[in-house]
């Protein structure tokens, strides 16, 4: 690629950005999670901090402040454990973006739409007073420069990776901040347990939400015939003839995976949505984040 095609590349990555930021200038996050509010806003979090309200013991870690170290209970029960007390903190919001080939599907709307909605929601929780943080998954999970700022300023964006994101989670974990609200946004086409990247994501959450996003001709492959099929993660390509039984198989497969990671997401109290880039795109209604309960006017 030459640096035109590179310049016009990246300007085209943030007027997605900046579309998808108009589109959550007016919203903000619900009340999410399950957090208890401190004062002026702030949430309780379950960290070790100044604060002398006691919440609980657990298992001492290398690392730990000995001074939190309950000695009495040592005594007791020969058993390390340390003191945990509540420390207001500002909420705050991680974003795991998939950066896996699929996401920059030729011919769709799949990158602009997952760019955009990745924009509007950060928007949305700057709009709530939250603190942000976002994460592209490549050879592991790695935090996207300038990923504090506004999407527009977000650096280093590149859908080039064969990895998706559960070999990512299994390189490199997120360093996710505890009690925080968490989103992930992918197109979820790889085979596998969802519990392998669910788990690790919604360990220690306020809120979880998977935010799937298909192409339309990820969910209607459209006419029968000879096609081409080419796997956007490895390269590989595939002549097959296909016809409406394929289709219904092909649907039929979708609907079961799209099914497991709404079980998945259900049985650890994270939220599921799924949407076709090409209607968000058309007028960046984000009316179902709405319905779901993450957004609010």
């Amino acid at each position: 690629m030459n640096e035109s095609s590179i310049k016009s590349s990246e300007n085209g990555l943030r007027e997605f950005l900046r579309a998808g930021e108009q589109a959550g200038a007016r919203y903000r996050f619900a009340s999410l999670g399950r957090t208890p509010q401190g004062t002026a806003g702030t949430q309780l979090a379950r960290t070790a901090g100044e604060s002398m309200e006691f919440m609980e013991h657990r298992d001492y870690q290398p690392g730990d402040d000995l001074r939190r170290m309950n000695w009495s209970a040592y005594a007791r029960s020969d058993k390390l454990v340390v003191k945990v007390f509540r420390q207001e903190v500002c909420p705050h919001f991680d974003l795991i973006i998939d950066g896996s080939r699929s996401m920059d599907l030729e011919g769709t709307d799949k990158l602009a739409a997952a760019l955009g909605l990745s924009a509007a929601l950060s928007c949305a929780a700057e709009n709530s007073g939250y603190s942000r943080r976002v994460f592209l998954t490549q050879e592991g999970c790695h935090p996207v420069r300038g990923g504090t700022d506004r999407p527009p300023a977000w650096q280093g964006l590149e859908f080039s990776s064969p990895q998706n994101p559960a070999d990512a989670f299994r390189i490199q974990l997120p360093r996710l901040r505890p009690h925080g609200v968490r989103v992930l946004v992918s197109d979820l086409l790889w085979l596998g347990n969802p519990m392998d990247v669910l788990n690790p994501l919604s360990d220690r959450s306020a809120a979880t939400l998977v935010l799937q996003v298909l192409a339309r001709e990820d969910v209607d492959p459209g006419q029968t015939g000879n096609h081409r099929l080419v796997d956007r993660e490895t390269g590989t390509t595939l002549d097959l003839m296909i016809d409406r039984p394929g289709l219904e198989r092909y649907q039929s497969n979708l609907n079961r995976h799209q099914q497991a990671w709404r079980s998945a997401c259900r049985q650890l109290g994270a939220t599921f949505i799924s949407l076709v880039a090409e209607d968000v795109c058309h007028d960046w209604d984000l009316s179902a984040l709405v319905r779901a309960e993450i957004l609010t006017m």
